[in-house]
């Protein structure tokens, strides 16, 4: 028989430069972006080698993402204190994405879940106790959807072993005197420049909507100049956390909520496949819709008529039912 009548097949390149390209894909369609012009050949460029050097170690890809603080104490964005269907859906789809890396990295893809509500508990004015309880029930839930794929790590995980007997005000302001910079220098690298200014405002944002609670009294210019104040403390620390993150997890790729230039070391990722909101499970609930889920804050869920489902006797979700006419498909 002549060999040369059949058509060798091209093996798939497997070398760690194709597999970076491939898991790095899989991130850029659920990329959070700065804004629309942003230059993807740019993330490209800096990502790639620092996930082509992971790979090429042959061990399973390790991202460190902070989040999962606390729900917001505010009860016109959130159902409660405790993780719900907005959580759930987040973690289904983290788990997701490890599961589909791991198709182009056969060692795997592993996502250290760093829940840092202690780390900012009381600057959020959200007791440890209900941080505590946050936690369990995330960490119940981790359990349940990705065990293989998502580890939750606290505070107290990340500082150092001399650390293991401080109680939660010990321990942040352990983090802050050797992680953290000044409230001056902090306001001064963010006022520097257009991307620290973004962040600062929207920070200060979520800190003005968040202290709205029904039972608030004072007005609204006071609540505006203590969230300006909270908001600088509020990244402080988020800075200091990220500083012990990087000596706790040397080699981890670091991913953020929030949007990241494209020469960050860190990578913006949304929470859920819906990527047209900058809202978060902790400060927000889910909707179906449509057999769709999307995030909006209960106020706003509440108005659009939905109506609020049950998972094991606890609030889980909204549903927004829609009229539909006799004959008419679903």
């Amino acid at each position: 028989m002549d060999v040369t009548n059949f058509v060798r097949k091209k093996q798939p390149d497997s070398s760690p430069g194709a597999i970076a390209n491939k898991v790095l894909d899989e991130l850029l369609r659920w990329r959070r972006r700065p804004n629309c012009r942003d230059d993807e050949a740019s993330v490209r460029r800096h990502h790639l080698p620092r996930l082509q050097k992971a790979i090429e170690c042959a061990e399973p890809l390790t991202f460190v993402l902070p989040a999962f603080p606390a729900k917001s104490p505010n009860p016109r964005k959130v159902l409660g204190h405790l993780p719900d269907a907005a959580e759930r859906i987040a973690l289904t789809f983290l788990n997701n994405l490890c599961q589909r890396i791991t198709q182009h990295h056969k060692p795997g893809a592993r996502i250290l879940l760093c829940a840092d509500g202690h780390v900012f508990a009381d600057t959020i004015r959200v007791t440890d106790a209900t941080v505590a309880e946050y936690q369990t029930q995330l960490c119940k839930l981790v359990g349940e959807i990705a065990p293989s794929h998502i580890h939750l790590v606290n505070l107290h995980d990340a500082l150092p072993a001399e650390c293991a007997g401080k109680d939660f005000e010990e321990a942040r302001t352990y983090l802050m005197a050797h992680y953290g910079k000044s409230a001056d220098d902090t306001r001064a690298e963010l006022m520097a420049n257009e991307t620290g200014r973004a962040h600062y405002r929207a920070i200060t944002r979520f800190m003005f909507e968040d202290g709205l609670t029904p039972g608030y009294s004072g007005s609204r210019n006071a609540l505006q100049m203590d969230s300006r104040q909270r908001a600088i403390e509020v990244i402080r620390r988020s800075l200091a956390w990220g500083n012990l993150l990087d000596q706790a997890y040397p080699g981890a790729l670091r991913l953020s909520i929030h949007p990241q230039a494209p020469d960050s070391p860190k990578f913006g990722i949304h929470l859920s496949d819906c990527t047209d909101t900058w809202l978060t499970p902790w400060h927000a609930v889910a909707v179906e819709d449509d057999g769709q889920f999307r995030l909006m804050k209960r106020e706003e869920a509440e108005r659009a008529g939905g109506r609020l489902a049950h998972v094991d006797g606890r609030p889980s979700h909204f549903v927004i039912e829609h009229v539909r006419h006799q004959g008419e498909s679903r």
